[in-house]
């Protein structure tokens, strides 16, 4: 009997960050393999000794089987498939177990060769998913700083996918739970965020917006746009983006028939809240932090007793593209990465988010191959 579950392409992120930890812990989950094939890419020395904090900590014993193509893996619980790339020779992972005190933090941080990692890592995954092998991309934490260390001049993932997926309109897209935000821009400076507010990027963005809820299960999604200056603008006194740009994508998308509940831009400092209460669900964001504040103000949650994060969730995606790629929304966690403390709730979210979208993409092709 042919096996329906998608196979799912996961990057393993830096190898001296977090990825590897997280992606055991995260396979520990037997359910995640009645959902689907998950299939690492990164290295054999990397995750063998994730495997072995895991097993120290919580005394779970998983296996690792080492393949070339996706069609060569187990897909079982208790084994773990991956593509080893062979980048990170073994003396380079410290082994930092200690019957005393435990796995022990790296502290090595950002490097060329872990940056080199990461990117290929990615690279591969993109490569599996355009040839049709894997049916969605999961990935890891990459770090900015190192990749370029490596000689990669990428601002992030979402770059990259665009890159070798060859796709000009794309966008990243955040979400936790009901509060999701679509960037009009990214990785730039403010002042270059202003001057990307324009027309057709806003409407480009509203559309990837409205398609990416329909993926997650939403039939008729309610979009907020936000303003860029404060008040939306007060009618010119502050700006007249609101005005020249975001009003005229807003007009373009109600003829079109999607759904803006409120027919203007909203002020960004009622907008989530707006979006928590459920008269959007999606909210289109104008610059980098005015959607990644609010995103990760509830979806982090630090526990200052104790000193350490209770949960760290939330994905990204990158919208656009002919594949579908989603990722934890956390960083490479430096500082702690080694000692097995990583939260595997983002990767997790992440895997499930993508699950949904490749159904309803294959959903898609269906209808349209009937046609």
């Amino acid at each position: 009997m042919a096996d329906i579950r998608p196979i799912v392409g996961i990057s393993m992120g830096d190898p001296f960050g977090n990825g590897p930890e997280i992606t055991v812990k995260a396979l520990k989950d037997k359910t995640l393999y009645d959902r689907c094939r998950p299939l690492i890419v990164g290295d054999r020395t990397s995750m063998e000794y994730a495997l072995k904090v895991s097993e120290k900590i919580d005394g779970i014993k998983l296996e690792l089987n080492v393949v070339r193509d996706p069609l060569e893996g187990k897909y079982e619980y208790g084994t773990i498939d991956l593509i080893d790339l062979g980048i990170v020779p073994a003396d380079k992972i410290p082994d930092t177990l200690d019957d005393i005190n435990g796995p022990q933090p790296f502290k090595i941080g950002a490097c060329a060769l872990g940056g080199e990692a990461a990117f290929q890592y990615v690279v591969h995954v993109i490569q599996l998913a355009m040839a049709d092998k894997v049916d969605a991309t999961v990935t890891n934490a990459l770090s900015k700083e190192a990749i370029n260390m490596a000689g990669h001049h990428y601002s992030g993932h979402t770059e990259i996918y665009a890159d070798y997926t060859g796709t000009k309109k794309y966008a990243m897209m955040l979400a936790h739970e009901d509060l999701r935000v679509v960037h009009v821009s990214t990785h730039v400076s403010l002042r270059e965020a202003c001057n990307r507010v324009k027309k057709d990027r806003v409407l480009d963005c509203i559309h990837m917006a409205n398609e990416a809820c329909k993926a997650l299960g939403i039939r008729n999604p309610k979009i907020g746009v936000a303003g860029l200056n404060p008040h939306c603008g007060e009618e010119g006194m502050f700006g007249r983006e609101e005005i020249e740009e975001i009003q005229p994508a807003i007009n373009a998308a109600l003829a079109e028939g999607i759904n803006i509940p409120e027919k203007k831009p909203t002020p960004p400092d009622t907008v989530f809240s707006k979006a928590l209460g459920g008269i959007y669900d999606i909210v289109v964001v104008m610059y980098h932090d005015q959607g990644h504040i609010p995103l990760k103000v509830k979806g982090f949650v630090y526990n200052k007793r104790e000193q350490h994060w209770e949960a760290v969730a939330g994905i990204n995606m990158t919208l656009g593209l002919p594949i579908i790629r989603v990722s934890v929304d956390h960083g490479t966690g430096f500082g702690h990465a080694g000692n097995g403390r990583a939260n595997e709730l983002s990767l997790v979210n992440a895997i499930d988010a993508a699950l949904m979208m490749a159904s309803y993409r294959n959903n898609k092709e269906i209808r349209l191959q009937a046609v």
